[in-house]
This record gives C-alpha cells, sequence and structure tokens, in this order.
C-alpha cells in the first residue's frame, strides 16, 4: 500500500477515535472502530475484551515474535479545555482533541505500519499487534490480560509520544501506603507523641533519603510524598497519620528490591506497596531495533514515564509521533506532520529489522 494512503487512512480513523468517549475501561465503541479498520483492511483480527489484536499473516511459529503495541483509552478531559475534546478539529496543521497525542496518534500509525507488513513473506520476526484497553489507568484487562493469549513476544515496540525518538528505557512505578503512629488525646492536654509532629521528622526522610544505584539512562530513583491525612476534629490529637508515597524506579533495582529496602530503612510505622507488577524496563542499545533507529538518526533517551512496558518481560522500546508534554493537557493536539513522520519511520525501521532484503519500499 501506498504511503499517501496509509497516511489518509491513519488520519481518518484517528478522527473517528477521537469523537468517540474511550474512557479507561469503557472503550468498547473505539473496540468496534478498530474492528472495522481490520475488516475493511481485510485482515483477520481477534478482539479480547476491549484489546483488538492480530497476527501477520505468514506468521511462523518457529520465527521470534515482535509486539507492535498502543492504547485506544484516554483519561478523561481537564477542565482547561476550550475546544470540544471529541470535536476533531485540524488548524494550523494540528489536529485536536482527546486522545490525538495519547496515544492515537501512536496506534494509527502502528496499525498502518503492520497492515504495511501484514502480507509480507520471510519477514525475520513475526508480527503481533495489539491495540489494548485500560493503559491510563493500569486495569486488570489492558496488555498484561494478554500475555496468555497472544503469542510469546521477544522483543517489543510500544506507541507513546516520544517524538520518534529511541526511549531505550522507562521508569517503573510502586506506590506505597504508609502511616506514622501516636498516641491519640485531647489537644487541651500535653501530649509528647502527637503523630503529626512525629510525622515531621518521617517526611524530612522521605525528602532527604537517597537510593544509592545511579542509572545511566533514567538516573536516580525518585521517591515523593504525594498525599497525606490526617484528624477528624480539631480537639481531638489523632493515633495516626496517613502517607502516600509514589516512587519512580530506574533499571538498577526491581519494584520487589525497592519494598524491601523501604521496609528495612523508613522511619514509618507501616509502609505497604499497592503492587509491583509496574516494573522499569529497557532494551539494549545493541539491540537490532535500536541500531536501525541510530542508522535513521533517531536519539536515545530514559523516560520518566510510565506505559505498557511495565507490564512486559521482554526487551521493549518505547517510540512514537507526539510529544510526552502534551499528554493529558487541555486542547490537546497532535501535528499532521508527526503522523506521517511516524508512519514513514515505523516502517523504515521495520524495513531495517524484519527484512533480509530491501526491495519493498514505502513507494
Amino acid at each position: 500500500m501506498k504511503k499517501e494512503k496509509l497516511i489518509l487512512e491513519a488520519i481518518l480513523l484517528l478522527k473517528n477515535l477521537i469523537k468517540t468517549p474511550s474512557f479507561s475501561s469503557e472503550e468498547h465503541l473505539t473496540a468496534l472502530l478498530i474492528e472495522s479498520w481490520f475488516q475493511d483492511s481485510n485482515i483477520t483480527f481477534n478482539r479480547t475484551n476491549n484489546n483488538i489484536w492480530a497476527i501477520n499473516k505468514h506468521f511462523d511459529e518457529t520465527k521470534p515474535s515482535l509486539l507492535l503495541n498502543s492504547h485506544h483509552d484516554t483519561v478523561k478531559p481537564t477542565n482547561g479545555y476550550t475546544k470540544d475534546p471529541f470535536d476533531p478539529v485540524i488548524n494550523a496543521g494540528k489536529l485536536f482533541g482527546l486522545g490525538s497525542n495519547d496515544a492515537g496518534g501512536c496506534l494509527v500509525s502502528l496499525l498502518a505500519t503492520f497492515s504495511f507488513f501484514y502480507h509480507h513473506k520471510n519477514l525475520k520476526y513475526n508480527l503481533v499487534m495489539v491495540a489494548s484497553a485500560e493503559e491510563e489507568s493500569s486495569g486488570e484487562n489492558g496488555l498484561n490480560s494478554m500475555l496468555s493469549i497472544m503469542p510469546e513476544i521477544a522483543v517489543a515496540i510500544i506507541g507513546e509520544p516520544t517524538l520518534m525518538q529511541l526511549a531505550v528505557a522507562e521508569k517503573g512505578l510502586v506506590v506505597f501506603d504508609a502511616k506514622v503512629i501516636g498516641t491519640p488525646g485531647h489537644a487541651a492536654h500535653k501530649n509528647d507523641d502527637n503523630a503529626i509532629y512525629n510525622s515531621i521528622e518521617v517526611l524530612k526522610w522521605f525528602q532527604e533519603y537517597t537510593f544509592e544505584k545511579h542509572s545511566e539512562s533514567l538516573g536516580d530513583v525518585k521517591m515523593t510524598v504525594t498525599q497525606i491525612q490526617a484528624g477528624k476534629q480539631h480537639n481531638a490529637i489523632p493515633s495516626e497519620v496517613a502517607l502516600v508515597v509514589d516512587v519512580r524506579v530506574n533499571d538498577r533495582y526491581s519494584n520487589k528490591e525497592i519494598a524491601e529496602i523501604l521496609e528495612k530503612e523508613s522511619p514509618c510505622s507501616t509502609i505497604v506497596p499497592r503492587s509491583l507488577r509496574l516494573n522499569s524496563s529497557s532494551i539494549s542499545v545493541e539491540h537490532d531495533l535500536i541500531k536501525a533507529g541510530l542508522e535513521l538518526g533517531r536519539k536515545t533517551y530514559g523516560s520518566p514515564t510510565l506505559s505498557d512496558q511495565s507490564v512486559l518481560s521482554c526487551p521493549s522500546l518505547k517510540l512514537g509521533p507526539g510529544d510526552s508534554t502534551r499528554s493529558h493537557t487541555a486542547d490537546e493536539f497532535i501535528y499532521l506532520q508527526e503522523i506521517e513522520e511516524g508512519i514513514t519511520l515505523y516502517i523504515k525501521l521495520l524495513e531495517k529489522t524484519l527484512l533480509d532484503t530491501k526491495d519493498e519500499t514505502l513507494g
């Protein structure tokens, strides 16, 4: 299929996705749109909950599989929108709308790329395409639910806005619930074990604590107290202070190791992780995908934001059109030129990685 047709069809699909609300766990209508796209493209597909997925026509079980993945769910629009978040308006080369940048542009570009290679024989890797749900909420029925259903994945490209630069590592996330304990009492009486006062030193500890292992691509582990709650009435000293601690984990630690360190060293009475499954991820700069990207003039970096990479155990690359700084903002948009560049570079990257010869080009 010609490059121009791929781009036009991708933009049309993105417009339709923008028109259709698809908040996390409520993606059934955009799932139907993606089903229709596969049908119109004469590509055999499967549906698991709101995840739509397919494999290349000449799938070979003896070969490793490369996953192409992006999500079709969105966050809810912020109060700052001046435009209708569900109206895909084009102005000055920008396509506006909720989910246009995060991650609709990536999704339609990967779908176009998958369709380009779908009929190709003798690929070095099989291709598995997953348009996934519940990424924004890290839900139970997202990409993580597909791991036991789709073919085993050797390496993955996760479509998230990176300005088409190579995010070769991504920080993981652990959220902790912690408590600082004290002695409850009446505010009128002396109390040397006030839980709120006790929390001052605890908060200072979190502010000053540093984890030893530094990552070249992701920097240091970043730990931040993001919520604090205590007390129900003005004249009663509470028995405890509840803290929520957000920890962004580099690729030198597993989430389990972070939890063990904090359980041992933190001055909290208790500190409990909500989940340990959102681990950091990375891919070697010696991998063929990264070498191909560097040959195409792309640069590598480490990403501080979380994506569906966190549920994969294989090497994975985050790569996509759009800019991460536009994600979750009012009047979200993506440049049409970025979608064109995304499709072009995805295909060139996979031509270098999948094909034994370069006899099939964009034309």
